[in-house]
């Protein structure tokens, strides 16, 4: 019984034990026997379904292929082929290995697998990844043991689940029982220690190392797991001792996209090991933002900042090294560097590199891919020597021919030099003259020319590239003898007589050689005397060398010679000098009287006698006279016989001054054709002398004088033809008072009638002029009464109107004489612009007062009508204010009345072979003006092209007006250029307008033949609104080459016409100045040569005839346009314009000066007139703000809408609509508008855009701006100032968010009174669009108190420092902000400064008005005081010095 007893509590006791046991096993562990809930396990809430717990003995019926017992296990047979269920274990945190066992069998009734049974490792609740153990194939119905080894570690997590996966058996089961969490290591899994992360750099190969206990076999399974679930087969595997193995896993050329965690795993029948995961850390190596920066340049090195601080990729850099490669070449070389700047030497001089900075990190492959270039050129350096071998290779009298050896770089040391011959030689005058010229290197010879003849000319060459000059030793050499020049016209000299000159001359002031011999010859070419032959063709006399005079001989009286005398040289004779000379006159010759022949009758106060004409020499009698001699004994005699009597005395004269002789008469040589009888003393007057009656007591001499005179002078002849002796009869004398009264009563009515006669010419003067110069309404009203007394149609309108043209056409517009004729050119032309200064400012506001130049009147070239007369320049404005009333209303009326469509045969052009030739069938060329080619041979079409001769301002066919070629008349085009020896070619319309091609592209981009015509681009000069082209054309057979200029206009928009007429007219007086005087017709073209041609020609020759007459014919103008060519101006909208480009040109005037005078021409314009106390630069300034458009509140309606009106720092100085800068960039709710203005530099359109500093609300919008238009610079001309609303709108260091736009501050630096601040800016809603790189120019040297700056040398500094950031970056297409505190008047001394500056350097001319100007056509503001105003001009005067 006791043993009995001691039995049983020995079973108790156990099974208390066993039963403690059970309750302390570890977390994690579950024998299933108290069912699934007990064990803190979990179903998956998201597999197909769930695991089945199963107790067989609480089992009624149980398969017999299920073992006894309690555990978990999934009957295949209920489920789908695929479907999964997992029960998951706690998530585990203990450190360190752990070994978990269990059992498991895979059995069916067939013996076939029932699915699969996989064990999963969940880590830190990631992914599930794949099964690190599995097992699919029949187990049989015995239970087998697996273990499963984890190796985690601190602070990481796991958890394992179990999943039994159903295969396509109808019936089997799949069941798990014991699992237990061990505390120590597996015995036959093997264990994984801990698992490190690796890091690489992209692109190179990655290898994980997996260390584990135990031995590795050959039946194990190794791999890779990533957690994303891809699995890596080993590599290689290797024992390191009997407890340990090594497996290594490689990943080849990492990229980013591999960088996850991994681990190990191994798989055998036994059970499964995994490891932690491990991180792969892929580095991406570094490589710079930005280029080098360079900071010093030489011929043979470049020194550069590496700018290696902002970077992309990953550091530590370990190495920094620079490459570096000539841009020809194909060499790399590679230097380390380990200083933040950097010298390259050994270098070509004048050549391009390419320099990029490579960083390195540490580790295989941590070299990043080289930077962004920096592409520079290092300088010059000074030639090796100069060229061997200089020869003369020919003379000739003007011109030395000379050879050198080709220069190759190895001598020149530069690609950019020049060689240049320089002479020297003393002229005929003992003045030293020399001269350099330019020569081209490639030409193996070269021609010095316009050398004088027979000269000693010294020769050198100097070979020059910018970093110095080598010189030759000199050669000298005599030039060829040539004929000589002409004899110095004021050495001619000449005395005549009446029968001969002699001539006296200097020999020629350049000889050219020896003189040899004179020409000299001489034939007459007028007489004072018709009847005089003259000799045709001259003589001619030789002359030795020697001779300085030679005396003419045998020559007739009052002729004029002409003598010509030229010198010789062994050459030839050079050309002759000319001079004129006039012989003498001779006195008349009165033939002898036979005895007694003269004396006719005789009474005691009368004596007859006859009067005989005499005969002229040298010159025509110009009068006959009369004359009475009183013979007084007591008087001397005369001297001779042959002394007549010059002076005319009357006879009132003769007897009050006791004259001894009187003018009885004066006869006209028509009076005395033939002997005629004179009576002495008849009582009566001839031309103004009194013939009074003899007194009988007295004797008298009665003679008769011929008189022939010219303009130098008078030769009278003689001849007493009687003498009356004293009778006693009384002596009758009329009184000499009575007499004289008679004289001036008669004097007195012809006076009387004269001055009548003046008074009514006055009148009907005056009267004409009136009628020319009524009032424009006043014609119009004319023209409408007329219009409805004929009738309503156009038609009979314009016969009405051309019958008054014509009616009117002899009454001229503008009178010589009237003192209100004016010329525009005022006192804005720089020749004029200084005189007469003492006027008032007001008179200087052009149009606005009375003109103060007189223009003499000039025929003018249309017939000007009475309807529509000339406008005088100084009554435009007025003209033009009347005309724009009523809804401009007059210019309606006035263009209506202009003939619309055909006047005038087109039959060539109607042509069915020239329709293909025509753009538009109905704008073609008229038959009577059309341009005819030149036919082509067997082709008589070939003389038609779609062009009208058009004539200018007193220059017949000036102008070529055409279509745009299309494709089939591109080389008639080029045949019409060159036939007619066009320089300038005028295109006033873009290639594609509005999506519908304008012209065709007639001009190559580099070279190309046309037919027999090569064209050759040569260079081009963009600029804002046009572009100038260089073309030269040849012609096959043809040994010329010309330059042909294209002027293209492209600022005409796509509707309508410009808003200013600024750019047009600069591209017209650029145009004009361009156009050789010699050369033939403009060419000027649009689309179909109509509308916008008419436009330029009208205008073109309107700014002639103003500055010509003073008037404007702009009506009759375009009327004999259209006479020539069909529709010239072709809408009101064009004709208003031309008035308004004209209006602006006459009141602007030339305000261009040259580089070379502007000194000068600058003190003058600031010199204070003691008079009127103001400058010429002051009434400028003046003249400036009259014609600046003052925009309407209609024209800013967008500022002023009411959203956007807290975006206006001052509601003064808006922005108008059409210059807007629209925010592309969305911002919420914000609007696309900000306080900013587009406006043209010089030689782009858009490139300054001009604003206010920002508001705190608007730093967003500001930014925004940035983005949007590619703005590569900021100028900053105004101070940070908070209670002025002005912030600091960007981040000082690091990256800071503006809106969409983020913005980081890359470098900082500080040059003299300009901060200068380089941002990346990158748009965070379009990353895919990258950054742009912005530099910030914050100008310190303009206080707020300052007109302006305080030092001009600094602000031209900042204009050139902006200018160089402009040209390096983003190909010098990004645009400039420019702001201060209104975006106005500083903002606009910079534009204009840098507009000026560039003109200066690139045209060679100063033209401040046309900045400024340019400038308020988009925004008012702009320079808005005279301080800053003439600011502009101190500039520009220190860019030309310091030039």
């Amino acid at each position: 019984m006791d043993t009995l007893f001691s039995v049983f509590l020995g079973v108790v006791i156990l099974c208390s034990r066993v039963g403690s046991v059970s309750a302390q096993l570890p977390t994690g562990s579950c024998t299933f026997d108290e069912g699934f809930s007990q064990c803190d396990y979990q179903q998956d809430l998201y597999d197909d379904f769930d695991w089945t717990h199963i107790n067989t003995q609480e089992m009624p019926y149980v398969s017999p292929d299920l073992p006894q017992g309690s555990y978990m296990f999934v009957d295949v047979s209920q489920y789908d082929v695929g479907e999964k269920a997992r029960f998951q274990l706690p998530v585990m945190k203990e450190n360190d290995t752990h070994c978990i066992d269990f059992n498991y069998l895979l059995t069916s009734p067939d013996g076939s697998s029932p699915g699969t049974l996989n064990i999963l490792v969940k880590v830190n609740k990631g992914p599930l990844a794949n099964p690190i153990w599995n097992v699919t194939s029949y187990t049989g119905k015995g239970w087998l043991k697996a273990e499963l080894a984890v190796s985690t570690f601190w602070p990481n997590e796991y958890q394992v689940i179990f999943e039994a996966e159903v295969s396509d058996s109808k019936a089997g089961f799949i069941a798990i029982d014991d699992i237990q969490v061990l505390s120590y290591p597996c015995d036959k899994s093997p264990h994984f220690l801990r698992l490190g992360d690796v890091e690489v750099n992209a692109g190179q190969n990655a290898t994980f190392q997996c260390i584990a206990t135990g031995r590795d076999t050959s039946s194990n399974k190794l791999w890779l797991q990533r957690k994303t679930g891809e699995d890596i087969p080993v590599a290689q595997t290797k024992n390191i001792n009997h407890r340990r193995f090594a497996a290594s896993f490689h990943l080849k050329e990492v990229t980013n996209q591999d960088q996850d965690l991994y681990r190990c795993v191994t798989q055998s029948e036994r059970g499964s090991g995994v490891s932690n995961f491990a991180a792969l850390i892929v580095r991406e190596p570094p490589h710079p933002i930005a280029p080098p920066q360079l900071l010093g340049v030489g011929p043979t090195y470049l020194l550069i900042q590496l700018n290696a601080n902002s970077i992309f990729g990953d550091g530590p850099i370990i190495l920094k090294e620079v490459e570096y490669r000539m841009t020809s070449g194909t060499w790399t070389e590679t230097h380390a560097v380990n200083s933040p700047n950097y010298k390259l030497w050994h270098l070509d001089p004048d050549t391009e590199y390419e320099i990029r900075v490579l960083l390195t990190r540490p580790g295989e492959g941590g070299t990043g891919k080289p930077g962004p270039p920096l592409i520079t050129r290092t300088k010059c350096a000074e030639p090796m020597r100069t060229p061997k071998r200089l020869k003369i290779a020919e003379t000739r009298a003007r011109l030395i021919a000379v050879d050198w050896e080709s220069l190759g770089y190895n001598i020149t040391r530069c690609h950019t030099f020049n060689v240049t011959i320089c002479y020297h030689y003393m002229t005929a005058d003992n003045h030293s003259k020399a001269d350099c010229l330019d020569m081209d290197p490639k030409a193996p010879r070269h021609l010095v020319g316009s050398l004088p003849p027979y000269t000693n000319v010294s020769l050198k060459m100097i070979l020059t590239n910018p970093e110095g000059r080598k010189e030759s030793d000199e050669t000298i050499i005599q030039t060829d003898e040539d004929v000589p020049g002409p004899v110095p016209s004021q050495s001619l000299r000449a005395t005549p007589s009446e029968e001969t000159i002699i001539l006296y001359w200097k020999e020629p002031a350049e000889p050219n050689g020896v003189i040899t011999q004179y020409e000299i010859s001489y034939s007459g070419v007028r007489s004072f005397d018709p009847s005089v032959p003259l000799q045709r063709p001259g003589l001619m006399v030789s002359l030795p060398s020697n001779a300085t005079h030679y005396t003419f001989a045998q020559l007739h009286p009052g002729v004029t010679y002409q003598l010509s005398i030229r010198a010789s040289t062994s050459k030839g004779f050079g050309p002759a000098s000319t001079l004129n000379v006039t012989t003498n006159i001779s006195a008349p010759t009165i033939d002898e009287y036979d005895v007694s022949e003269a004396f006719l009758n005789e009474t005691a106060t009368t004596i007859t006698v006859l009067l005989k004409p005499a005969q002229a020499k040298g010159a025509p009698i110009s009068a006959y006279q009369i004359v009475v001699e009183e013979v007084n004994p007591q008087r001397s005699r005369r001297q001779a016989s042959s002394d007549c009597f010059e002076v005319p005395v009357p006879y009132h004269s003769a007897s009050s001054g006791g004259s001894p002789y009187y003018y009885a008469a004066q006869l006209s040589p028509s009076n005395l054709p033939e002997p005629i009888p004179f009576t002495v003393g008849d009582n009566k007057t001839y031309q103004g002398f009194w013939n009074p009656p003899l007194a009988p007591r007295k004797n008298y001499n009665i003679y008769l004088q011929a008189v022939s005179s010219t303009e130098r002078e008078t030769k009278t002849q003689c001849l007493r033809l009687a003498a009356k002796r004293a009778t006693e009869e009384p002596e009758v004398i009329p009184d000499p008072a009575k007499q004289t009264d008679r004289v001036v009563k008669i004097a007195g009515i012809s006076a009387g009638v004269l001055v009548l006669t003046l008074l009514v010419l006055v009148a009907i003067l005056l009267l004409k002029k009136r009628r020319t110069y009524y009032s424009y309404s006043y014609y119009l009203k004319l023209a409408k009464k007329r219009k409805d007394a004929i009738g309503t149609t156009r038609q009979e309108m314009t016969h009405m109107v051309n019958a008054m043209d014509r009616s009117y056409a002899d009454q001229s517009t503008l009178h010589g004489e009237d003192p209100m004729a004016v010329t525009f050119m005022d006192s804005h032309n720089y020749n004029n612009r200084y005189e007469n200064h003492s006027a008032s400012a007001a008179e200087n506001s052009r149009l606005l007062d009375v003109p103060r130049y007189h223009c003499e009147g000039t025929e003018s070239p249309y017939q000007t009508g009475q309807l529509h007369p000339a406008i005088r320049v100084a009554d435009l404005l007025q003209h033009i204010n009347l005309m724009k009333t009523s809804d401009s209303y007059g210019f309606k009326e006035e263009y209506e009345s202009f003939f619309e469509g055909q006047s005038a045969t087109w039959d060539v052009a109607k042509k069915e072979q020239n329709r293909t030739k025509n753009r538009y069938g109905n704008i073609i060329a008229y038959d009577h003006s059309r341009v005819i080619l030149q036919p082509i041979e067997d082709d008589p079409s070939s003389d038609y092209i779609n062009a009208n001769y058009i004539d200018g301002y007193q220059r017949p066919s000036h102008y070529i007006a055409t279509q745009g070629p299309v494709h089939e008349t591109v080389y008639d085009f080029w045949r019409m250029v060159w036939q007619e020896q066009s320089a300038c070619i005028v295109m006033v319309t873009n290639l594609v307008e509005v999506g519908r091609v304008k012209c065709y592209k007639y001009w190559p981009d580099d070279a190309e033949v046309y037919g027999d015509f090569k064209v050759t681009f040569v260079e081009v000069e963009p600029l804002a609104e046009y572009v100038v082209r260089t073309f030269t054309l040849e012609r096959r057979g043809f040994n010329e080459v010309r330059e042909v200029k294209q002027f293209h206009f492209t600022g005409w928009p796509d509707h309508g016409v410009p808003y200013h007429a600024t750019g047009l007219l600069s591209f017209i007086r650029r145009v004009k100045m361009s156009n050789p005087p010699s050369a033939g017709p403009i060419v000027v073209h649009c689309s179909a040569g109509a509308g916008r041609t008419g436009c330029f020609i009208v205008i073109d020759i309107m700014l002639d005839m103003a500055e010509r007459e003073g008037v404007v014919d702009i009506y009759n103008c375009v009327k004999a346009l259209r006479s020539r060519r069909i529709n010239m101006v072709q809408t009101e909208e064009q004709y208003i314009f031309i008035h308004d480009a004209i209006l602006e040109a006459c009141l602007c005037g030339e305000t261009a000066i040259p580089v070379c005078e502007f000194k000068a021409a600058y003190y003058e314009l600031i010199r204070i007139d003691s008079q009127t106390n103001s400058s010429h630069l002051k009434d400028e300034f003046q003249t400036l703000n009259s014609v600046t458009p003052q925009p309407q509140s209609e024209d800013c309606s967008i500022a002023l809408l009411p959203r956007n009106q807290d975006k206006n720092r001052f509601m003064d100085g808006l922005p108008p609509d059409r210059c807007l800068p629209f925010l592309i960039t969305i911002d919420g709710e914000s609007s696309n508008y900000i306080n900013a203005a587009l406006m043209d530099s010089y030689r782009q359109p858009a490139a300054f855009i001009v604003t206010q500093h920002p508001l705190p609300s608007t730093v967003k919008d500001f930014w925004r701006l940035v983005y949007d238009y590619g703005c590569t610079s900021l100028v900053m001309l105004n101070e940070i100032d908070l209670a002025q609303g002005c912030p600091q709108y960007w981040p000082e260091e690091g990256m800071l968010r503006y809106g969409p736009v983020q913005v980081e501050c890359m470098s900082c630096s500080m040059d003299c009174d300009v901060i200068s601040r380089l941002f990346r800016v990158c748009n965070l809603t379009r990353p895919q669009e990258g950054y742009l790189m912005v530099r910030q120019f914050q100008y310190l040297g303009w206080a707020g108190h300052r007109d302006v700056p305080a030092s001009k040398r600094s602000f031209l500094k900042l204009i050139l420092q902006v200018d160089q950031w402009q040209r390096e970056g983003e190909e010098g297409e990004g645009r400039t902000i420019v702001h201060c505190l209104n975006g106005g008047g500083r903002s606009g001394v910079f534009c204009a400064s840098s507009i000026v500056c560039e003109m200066a350097k690139r045209q060679n001319v100063v033209d401040v008005f046309h900045a400024v100007k340019t400038l308020r056509n988009s925004k008012p503001n702009m320079v808005d005081t005279p301080e800053q105003y003439r600011f502009c001009y101190d500039l520009a005067l220190e860019f030309i010095e310091s030039s």
